[in-house]
């Protein structure tokens, strides 16, 4: 199995991102919905956890599949580093960051599923 990243969707209303979040699902035909956790580096929660968790829920209530949580704590430095690599700069934008550290989230996921079978 493998990861890619894939372009990010823009959350403009819950509508919409829901309506796209379904297109993908049936487009890849996925079997769960992982969302990022943004934790505080204590693992705690702070601000945006709370509204990560409010869109899981959300997802949970509107889709046919599972809604995973996963830690995204340091996804977004390990992309950067990971798009450094490969001869990108961070000013090549914001949307290449979110999409890599999205594929790094998923890739921890898929690792602690096998990790548990």
């Amino acid at each position: 199995m493998t990861v890619r990243p894939l372009q990010r969707l823009e959350r403009t209303n819950w509508k919409k991102l829901l309506h796209d979040i379904r297109a993908r699902v049936g487009e890849y035909d996925a079997v769960a919905i992982v969302v990022g956790l943004p934790l505080e580096s204590d693992g705690s929660d702070g601000p945006m956890t709370v509204e990560a968790r409010d869109i899981a829920r959300k997802l949970a209530l509107s889709l046919d599949i599972p809604v995973i949580l996963q830690d995204e704590r340091v996804s977004s430095y390990e992309a950067k580093h990971r798009l450094w690599g490969a001869g990108k700069s961070i000013s090549e934008g914001r949307e290449l960051v979110d999409s890599e550290a999205a594929a790094i989230i998923l890739e921890d996921v898929l690792a602690t599923l096998e990790r548990k079978a």
